[in-house]
């Protein structure tokens, strides 16, 4: 190798020494840079997902601060894996609490199973087992159904009709919860397995009430800013309008009498199928009609009942809605049965008849229960369908005769007859042009006509008994002096019943009301009674409770017609019936 070359080579390698330092130097740099960058972008990260931890947890905590039972609430959906991405806002916060009072429903699931296969059980406790199975199933539905509402509020519907379903939802829910633990309160036997299933029930109902009362807080701030709006931009009387849920609502004049109205508005319905005892229709009994029904129909299955008297015990469940029994007339189209309580059933498994499906419909027909007073709890129609009605019906019993268990129902033109708390339950019920006698009891006994039961107080449930007439049947009439009869007594404590416009016979005590034991539930019931008349409406010696009022203002009743109560507008025209939805 030559000098020349070498003086070459080393001049290269020299360049290259100095290029690959200055590139070096340039990297060295560079990742200096990129780290501080680097460094100050996580750390920035870092305090965002402080500040929206902070953010999240506040939101929570707000939301939280309007229930009952807000540690249970705060604890159960901070606790949530990934808590900072799920919540923004209020409407997050239900959300989380429903998926996670949902899983906590599926456990209750699973100990009740258990609880089947344990030794020694009584007949009544293997029944109540399986009601509380069926009630778990239904919660479960409801609150799936809460869920997907509230995914789609505020656009999906009016915000008026939004909160009424989401409440009525959730608050058949709190009511399931408290009928299976009921259904092991009938001997101190049943303490054993009440005891067992105690704690994750009432875990579940004081999750639901939690969920309810932040519903409640959402809805009702959302509605009170849209209707600030509405009069802020001079829209009263679409305000109006929509408060009284009366869009397309039918109004009959005065002048047209009862009968014309249900003619007008009573069509003739083209039945699916028939039942008729003696062989003449597709089927013989009224339960294999219900068995042939499709599932969640949105169209109307139409039951011909033929004149008959059907023994049976038949259950509409919850997959099965829109169904509607037609009767030949209800003295001479009769479903009856004769469970009850003495004889080892629950009450809520004694019905008759059982409506679980939504939007049921039955006319002209009868349904009864045969147990007689001294069988004690013996129900002849259990009602949980939402939005189902009765037009034209006999329900007839003694105690316990009309189960109104939970969501929105309407009874018309239908007569209700029994002893101790023979309508009672939990739902939004409106009674409404009916015929309500208290009948002949036990030596002893002391006739109840309802028995509310509400257990919360954002339950936007209760009793009105509208337009009706409250008297005795033909046996109880001559010794009525000897039986004292009442227009209700609290079985639960914020219980809430509401007469109005009602015509009362002197068969109700002049006191109205009775106590459950002793001052149980007196202070937080809600009694109501407006513009009643009749030998048994005077209302100066009606009991002294502070939950004990008379209506004296028309718009507070007006909160309690089948238009504000149970959202008639939106589906009592679809029903073929009757109605009324103001005063």
């Amino acid at each position: 190798m030559t000098s020349s070359n070498h003086n070459s080579l080393s001049k290269k390698k020299k360049l290259f020494l100095s290029l690959f330092s200055t590139l070096l130097l340039v990297a060295t740099v560079a990742a200096i840079v990129v780290g501080v960058n680097s460094h100050k972008k996580n750390s920035t990260g870092e305090n965002n997902a402080s500040s929206l931890s902070h953010h999240s947890h506040t939101i929570i905590k707000n939301a939280c601060s309007s229930t009952f039972y807000p540690e249970l609430c705060f604890s159960a959906i901070s606790s949530e894996p990934g808590i900072t991405n799920k919540v923004t806002n209020h409407k997050d916060v239900i959300e989380l609490s429903l998926n996670i009072t949902t899983r906590a429903v599926e456990h209750n699931y699973f100990t009740v199973e258990k609880l089947q296969n344990k030794k020694g059980l009584t007949k009544r406790e293997k029944i109540a087992l399986h009601d509380c199975l069926e009630t778990i199933d239904e919660t479960l539905e409801e609150l799936k159904e809460a869920f997907e509402d509230l995914k789609l509020y505020p656009q999906k519907k009016s915000l008026y009709q939004h909160a009424d379903d989401l409440k009525t939802l959730i608050s058949a829910a709190i009511t399931n919860q408290v009928t299976c633990l009921d259904g092991f309160s009938h001997e101190g036997a049943d303490k054993t397995v009440r005891k067992a299933l105690e704690q994750g029930q009432i875990h579940v109902e004081h999750m639901c009430s939690n969920a309810l009362a932040m519903t409640k807080n959402m809805t009702d701030t959302d509605i009170a800013n849209y209707e600030q709006n509405m009069i802020m931009d001079g829209n009263n009387n679409n305000r109006k309008l929509m408060m009284d849920f009366n869009e397309g609502a039918i109004q009959w004049p005065e002048w047209i009498s009862a009968a014309d109205r249900r003619l007008l508005q009573a069509p003739a319905v083209t039945p699916d199928v028939v039942v008729a005892a003696d062989g003449s229709g597709d089927f013989k009994t009224v339960s294999a009609a219900v068995d042939a029904a499709p599932l969640k129909s949105s169209k109307r299955f139409v039951i011909r009942i033929k004149a008959g008297v059907y023994r049976e015990n038949v259950d509409v469940p919850k997959k099965k809605i829109n169904i509607m029994f037609l009767g030949d007339g209800r003295t001479n189209t009769i479903i009856t049965g004769s469970r009850n309580v003495v004889d080892g059933s629950t009450t809520f498994h004694s019905a008759t008849v059982a409506v679980v499906g939504g939007q049921f419909l039955a006319r002209d027909i009868a349904f009864q229960n045969t147990a007689g007073p001294s069988k004690h709890q013996a129900v002849a129609l259990r009602v949980g369908g939402d939005l189902s009605a009765f037009y034209n019906c006999d329900i007839l019993a003694y105690q316990d005769t009309l189960y109104v268990h939970n969501n929105r129902q309407f009874f018309v033109n239908c007569l209700i007859s029994g002893t101790v708390d023979f309508i009672f339950g939990n739902s939004a019920v409106v009674l409404q042009n009916c015929d309500i006698h208290a009948r002949l009891p036990n030596s002893g006994q002391k006739n109840m006509v309802t028995a509310q039961g509400r257990v919360d107080p954002n339950q936007n449930t209760g009793i009105v008994i509208h337009k009706c007439r409250i008297g005795a049947t033909k046996d109880l009439e001559p010794v009525k002096k000897s039986f004292p009869t009442y227009l209700g007594r609290p079985w639960k404590e914020y219980s809430r019943t509401v007469i109005m416009q009602t015509t009362i016979s002197d068969v109700i005590d002049p006191i109205g009301w009775h106590e459950w034991n002793g001052d149980f539930a007196l202070n937080t019931l809600v009694y109501r009674e407006y513009q009643n008349n009749g030998p048994g409406s005077g209302t100066s010696k009606r009991v002294a409770w502070k939950g004990f009022k008379v209506i004296t203002n028309a718009a507070e009743a007006h909160a309690f017609t089948p238009g504000s109560f149970i959202a008639g507008s939106t589906w009592l025209g679809s029903t073929g019936f009757p109605f009324s939805l103001g005063l």
